[in-house]
């Protein structure tokens, strides 16, 4: 992403005959309608821009794709539930994107928002910019392997259809909207998918284990300042709590 990688780049102290800082031209101001005309996605200024009718959010188009891909898409701004197919080209945006100049934090020549992203990737002052951006190192460096066969623990499977990419809210409203009397016995897709999870236990009563111990999302309750073996222990007893 240019923008937050020159901005990072802007902002560290340069030692006598280092790299030069951006020109005067890529200022607050410039910086503010830049900013104003990005996507909260890409952090860039929009590309095809399309705008969300329920709750007025602006994306670049091909951003905005895989929320489309779900049974019931959420905002990724607000969260608020739309309707995909008020999903609309932004026109007025797009105007302003043509009309709108800003300058190129490299070159600081004055270019229309619509044209920044290609001048920026083209532009040599950027380039030079962002070879000089600060390298990703890791906090403590590891010599254990990625793990290849970490399970998607954000979207699952309906055990009764089949039907994919739902999250855990997703996966409680199908079932009971489509699999209320349903009296097959299946495996839990969330409970499997955890480190504590048993693949082959099935429940007697899926609707009831989803509606009882899945009240909560693990991703969002665990706690990264502590240890694993800690955040499982917690998230055990708050789980077996709700039954």
């Amino acid at each position: 992403m240019f923008r937050s990688l020159l901005v990072a780049a802007a902002q560290r102290p340069q030692a006598p005959g280092g790299p030069p800082r951006p020109p005067p031209g890529a200022g607050p101001a410039a910086e503010a309608l830049e900013a104003q005309f990005s996507c909260p996605i890409c952090l860039e200024v929009f590309h095809r821009a399309v705008g969300i009718a329920g709750c007025g959010h602006t994306f670049c188009g091909e951003c905005l794709q895989p929320c489309l891909q779900v049974p019931s898409p959420l905002c990724p701004l607000c969260r608020m539930p739309f309707d995909p197919k008020k999903v609309e080209k932004a026109s007025s945006v797009e105007k302003q994107l043509s009309s709108y100049k800003a300058p190129c934090r490299g070159c600081s020549k004055k270019v229309t928002l619509a044209k920044m992203r290609s001048h920026v990737s083209s532009c040599a002052k950027v380039q030079e910019q962002m070879a000089n951006c600060p390298k990703f190192v890791p906090v403590v460096p590891t010599s254990q392997p990625i793990p290849s066969n970490i399970p998607n623990r954000s979207t699952f499977v309906c055990p009764y259809c089949g039907a994919r990419n739902l999250d855990q809210q997703e996966l409680v409203k199908h079932c009971m909207e489509n699999h209320r009397n349903d009296p097959n016995k299946v495996v839990c897709p969330v409970c499997s998918a955890m480190p504590w999870g048993d693949p082959s236990y099935k429940s007697a009563n899926f609707l009831q284990h989803l509606l009882h111990r899945h009240k909560f999302s693990y991703d969002t309750f665990v706690d990264y300042n502590i240890d694993e073996e800690a955040a499982l222990q917690a998230a055990l007893a708050l789980s077996l709590s709700e039954n």
